[in-house]
């Protein structure tokens, strides 16, 4: 290692001005930088306040001794990973297992030979620095794998997502179909045999007992006024059906290999059709009223199969933020409200802000919150993927941004930028 690669400082350790000396000629000879301490706990505070790359201490301090200094260094989570060399004329073999144990990594003896504390000082820094790299390069492979992991999950999800709601969307469009181009003829056919017993009630206005029996057991005056009724129910329902089924092949768009010009809105309105039975009341929980306000947007040129997936995994969220908020008592006099709104920034960004009035997310796990694998949700409620895949959708897939603003007891909001 060339002596000018480390940028940063040694620190000296020792109350002994001669050592001192020593050491520092040393080191000045070699071109290094360091700083000194004449005790345990001024070696502490300087180490705390900027971390050296190596520290050389010497066990027989006043105060504090090299022992003590290098247990409670090796205890802070700030200075335990700095590599220390006890400098001592302790050769015994008691005091050097000791040093060894408190996680020191090297002895200098006294009185010190100027090449031997160079070679040894050269040789850990060198160690410390291969640590490092090695320790970024697995860092670097670890997230690298974890974001082809994603890639992978949703990729898999999407497919067998898109294959599975496409196959109920296609199945439940031949009923309805059927069902709804019935309707109309069934209607008029019911209409016709209504003016026919009028017509009949007039021609034959004094029926036979049979037949006035048979009229009060029917309550013909009822059944006439309820069957256009029961007809316009089976119009809304199949209308409602037929809703779904197209809402759910729109969500299912198999466009993950090529952008094409969408209609965000309809994206989000397919999304919350799909969750509406998770939206109804359940149990303790009112219904969750959804309150939209959408800004004029233009069609957007998106991987629309993908975003809708990415509304799907945040909406799911937020009703399960609201599930909980209920559970844990916390908006029990509170209507449960998802809010949407889109807008177009000054930026040209078209935004989305989803937010709910749930139980919130602690600053502490915020930014954890889209990292893969990473849930708040109890044991078997959550992957851990769906919003580090919706992060790699947006910020990635679509050079967009996602940010999430969040206060605990308060509520949560996610905000998706994407350009237009």
């Amino acid at each position: 290692m060339n002596k000018n690669i480390n940028t940063g400082f040694i620190l000296i350790v020792d109350d002994n001005p001669t050592n001192l000396s020593v050491l520092c000629e040393a080191l000045n000879s070699e071109g290094f930088r360091f700083r000194v301490a004449v005790d345990g706990e001024s070696a502490i505070a300087q180490a705390e306040r900027n971390q050296p790359e190596l520290i050389l201490l010497d066990v027989q301090m006043p105060g504090i001794d090299g022992f003590e200094t290098c247990r409670r260094l090796k205890a802070n989570p700030i200075t335990q990973n700095i590599p220390i060399i006890f400098t001592t004329a302790l050769a015994d073999t008691e005091s050097k297992t000791k040093g060894f144990s408190l996680g020191a990594v090297d002895y200098i003896p006294k009185p010190f030979a100027q090449e031997e504390v160079i070679a040894r000082v050269r040789v850990h820094l060198q160690l410390k620095q291969l640590t490092e790299f090695l320790e970024q390069q697995v860092s670097d492979r670890t997230k690298a794998l974890q974001q082809a992991q994603v890639q992978l999950v949703q990729q898999e999800k999407l497919s067998t997502l898109g294959e599975l709601v496409a196959g109920i969307g296609h199945e439940m469009n031949n009923p309805i179909n059927f069902i709804s181009s019935n309707i109309p003829p069934l209607q008029g056919h019911i209409t016709a045999v209504t003016q026919l017993l009028a017509l009949y009630e007039q021609e034959y206005p004094n029926p036979t007992a049979q037949i006035t029996t048979a009229i009060v057991k029917l309550d013909m005056n009822f059944v006439l006024e309820d069957m256009p009724k029961i007809l316009n129910s089976l119009q809304l329902g199949s209308e409602r059906i037929q809703n779904l089924s197209d809402s759910l092949r729109n969500f299912s768009r198999s466009d993950t290999d090529a952008k094409i010009s969408a209609d965000l809105h309809q994206g989000l309105d397919s999304t919350l059709m799909i969750l509406q039975h998770r939206l109804k009341a359940n149990g303790d929980r009112p219904t969750i009223e959804v309150i939209k306000s959408y800004g004029v947007l233009p069609q957007i040129y998106c991987y629309l199969g993908q975003m809708n997936q990415v509304f799907m995994n945040i909406l799911a969220n937020a009703i399960d933020a609201l599930d909980e908020a209920i559970i844990q008592g916390k908006i029990s006099n509170v209507i449960p409200q998802i809010k949407i709104a889109t807008e177009i920034d000054s930026k040209q960004l078209v935004v989305i802000r989803i937010a709910d009035n749930g139980v919130g997310i602690p600053e502490r796990l915020k930014k954890r919150l889209f990292e893969p694998l990473f849930t708040t949700k109890n044991v078997g409620k959550g992957t851990g993927l769906g919003l580090s895949i919706a992060y790699q959708i947006v910020v990635e897939k679509h050079k967009g941004v996602l940010d999430v603003n969040s206060q605990p007891g308060v509520g949560t909001e996610f905000i998706i930028k994407i350009p237009m």
